[in-house]
């Protein structure tokens, strides 16, 4: 295609990035999607890595850019793609994320009940597709894995997607955490489609096990850090204070209406989602959640105030991990010192007061899930096999097993347990 059929975009993951004019580069420019500029890829962990300040819109940007090398190298090995399927393709990767909140995962289950980023981004998609007069019809039955060609729904999400590849590429060049950096360009070009099954040749073995082992480090290095566990705990207590208050009758002044509307009314997704929840929700962003924060720092309420000067100030709590076993055993131990904590700080020490302080909870990461959802090699040309079992390496194995760890969210004043 002609050069001036896109318009190119700098990116510094992946280069130059091209955008088909047309309805794609309508989708770009649309509100739904520059929102994500204001909303942090990784939540919280801007905190603990000062580079993590990059955005769902330029994960989603080079999304796009790593679809449009995956269908035309599937192209050039005879796939057939066509040009309705491939502009679906772009506009599903495109559109993947916009149903994140307010620092994407932290927030999610605080602002409404039973809920799913995804469940939000299909509504999206579905108000698009109308205001679209229809053209995103396959680029959500792609999207919902209702379309015919299911290799192409895997290409969006799958144990082997061009989300995952272009966000643990991303997330590791902006935290610094060189073991998340993988092989895009091999992994792409070993890329093929066998029974309708996207599959990789027997060549990019190692690549894929490096991209297995990266996920499992940027697991346990960034998306779980410790830190990042303890600043979205007290993010959330900071919601929960506000509602809390509200409950009792308080009044609480707030910066953004939209955010007003989620804490109030804690609306519920159980069966689906209202037109006036979708409204309120495209409005919110990061700046919403930080007004608010700076704002009640200076409330009346001791609670609150100290929850967010915590915050602002990063005076964090301490994560510790610990035994499940030892559980009941220091359960009540914690809380009793918290309350001790808080009645020397001169701050209510009640029940609900030490919950604001107090957290038990546990992390659960599966780097490779080989059931149901398996990365296939290519094994001979007319057959396939699960990555696991094509490995040389056994440790490949090992990292199918969920690996869960059971922590606590306390104050600092009360020592390392773990």
């Amino acid at each position: 295609m002609k050069t001036d059929q896109f318009k190119i975009f700098t990116d510094p993951i992946h280069g130059f990035v091209s955008v088909p004019k047309g309805t794609i580069l309508r989708l770009l420019d649309h509100a739904y999607i520059q929102r994500l500029r204001r909303i942090r890829q990784l939540g919280l962990a801007y905190t603990v890595f000062p580079g993590a300040e990059h955005s769902r819109f330029s994960h989603a940007l080079g999304a796009v850019g790593l679809m449009l090398k995956v269908l035309n190298s599937l192209r050039d090995k005879n796939t057939t793609i066509t040009n309705t399927e491939h502009e679906s393709m772009l506009a599903a990767i495109l559109l993947h994320d916009i149903g994140h909140g307010p620092f994407s995962h932290t927030l999610e289950h605080t602002l409404i009940r039973d809920f799913r980023h995804e469940t939000m981004t299909l509504a999206l998609m579905q108000e698009l597709n109308k205001e679209f007069k229809g053209e995103l019809e396959t680029a959500i039955s792609i999207f919902t894995n209702q379309y015919k060609k299911k290799f192409l729904h895997q290409l969006i999400s799958s144990q082997l997607d061009v989300d995952r590849l272009d966000y643990l590429k991303r997330d590791s060049f902006y935290t610094g955490v060189l073991e998340g950096s993988i092989g895009i360009d091999r992994i792409i070009k070993t890329l093929r489609v066998h029974q309708d099954q996207v599959v990789v040749e027997r060549k990019g073995i190692y690549a894929i096990e490096n991209y297995i082992m990266a996920r499992h480090l940027m697991y346990m290095q960034v998306y779980l850090h410790k830190t990042v566990l303890s600043a979205d705990k007290l993010i959330r207590s900071i919601f929960q204070r506000a509602r809390d208050l509200i409950k009792d009758g308080i009044t609480i002044f707030f910066p953004s209406p939209a955010l007003e509307y989620f804490i109030r009314k804690h609306p519920t997704a159980k069966r689906g989602i209202s037109k006036e929840t979708l409204h309120q929700y495209v409005m919110l962003d990061d700046n919403d959640v930080l007004i608010c924060i700076k704002y009640w720092a200076q409330d009346k309420d001791p609670i609150l105030s100290d929850l967010c000067l915590r915050f602002l100030n990063r005076r964090f709590m301490r994560t510790s991990f610990y035994n499940p076993d030892r559980f009941k055993m220091i359960q009540q131990e914690l809380k009793e010192k918290t309350a001790s904590i808080l009645r020397k700080k001169r701050l209510p020490f009640d029940e609900k007061a030490v919950g604001y302080y107090l957290d038990f909870n546990k992390t659960e990461s599966e780097p490779y899930k080989f059931e149901n959802n398996s990365i296939w090699i290519m094994n001979s040309p007319d057959t396939a096999v699960e990555f696991s079992a094509a490995a040389e390496a056994g440790h490949i194995t090992a990292l199918s097993k969920p690996v869960i760890k059971h922590y606590a969210v306390h104050l600092k004043e009360i020592a390392d347990f773990g």
